[in-house]
């Protein structure tokens, strides 16, 4: 069984929750960041700028990944072009598609051409990444972000999907494979499993980090004295 020293995929935070990124933040292991609006806006943030140029001052040596929020592709180009100068360690985050479902390759090819490092996102079957990983091709470093996640939640296996995954980015350098949405801590060691480059996880699901290779009697044990605490707390009686 591996212990988080062991694992050798790159875990980054995926959050809103300023003062959550910045607890793992103090973590060594977490070694980037991840966001979007949707995030953002159950976090209670009003001013999208604002908040990222004062989450950047507060991490300014690892990755953090800012969503364009426009639905037209010329606009999103001009949000992406604006977020990329907000710093060195920023990744400007491009959906696979529009809402209409118009594909957003050809301002991906642009933007990797002009040098804005990307994450794209939202991405599910293999075709997309096959398109995506060939317009990113030569450009500078960028993440291909895969919702591992939301295709099990469809009811399909992710990993033999993912492992293909990393084998159409397998030519381009500059680019590593993101296994998004995460559900729980064996996502990570399925991630780690295949080779997988970055996995972005939730806060709840990094404070179980700790329980990585845990002796399975001991955290049995733990579970009947988690039961008997509550019950005592709760005051029960039959």
């Amino acid at each position: 069984m591996k212990t988080l020293r062991d694992l050798k995929v790159k875990i980054f935070a995926d959050g809103a929750d300023k003062a959550g990124m910045l607890e793992m933040y103090r973590h060594p292991h977490i070694r980037g960041f991840t966001t979007n609006p949707t995030l953002m806006r159950k976090a209670g943030v009003n001013d999208y700028a604002a908040f990222a140029q004062d989450l950047l001052k507060c991490i300014p040596d690892r990755p953090l990944s800012f969503e364009v929020f426009s639905d037209d592709i010329a606009e999103m180009e001009r949000q992406a072009l604006k977020i990329s100068k907000w710093g060195t360690n920023v990744y400007t985050k491009i959906p696979i598609t529009n809402t209409k479902g118009e594909s957003c390759v050809g301002l991906v090819r642009r933007l990797s051409q002009a040098g804005v490092k990307l994450n794209v996102t939202a991405m599910l079957p293999l075709d997309q990444v096959r398109d995506i990983s060939a317009a990113l091709a030569g450009g500078p470093s960028s993440f291909v972000s895969v919702f591992a996640g939301r295709i099990a939640d469809t009811g399909r296996d992710p990993v033999p999907l993912m492992a293909a995954a990393m084998e159409m980015l397998a030519p381009y350098p500059n680019e590593e494979l993101i296994w998004a949405s995460c559900r729980e801590l064996l996502n990570i060691l399925q991630a780690d499993s295949i080779g997988c480059h970055i996995i972005t996880v939730p806060n709840d699901v990094l404070k179980k980090l700790d329980l990585v290779g845990r002796d399975l009697r001991d955290y049995s044990l733990d579970t009947v004295k988690t039961f008997r605490k509550d019950a005592v707390g709760a005051g029960y009686t039959l």
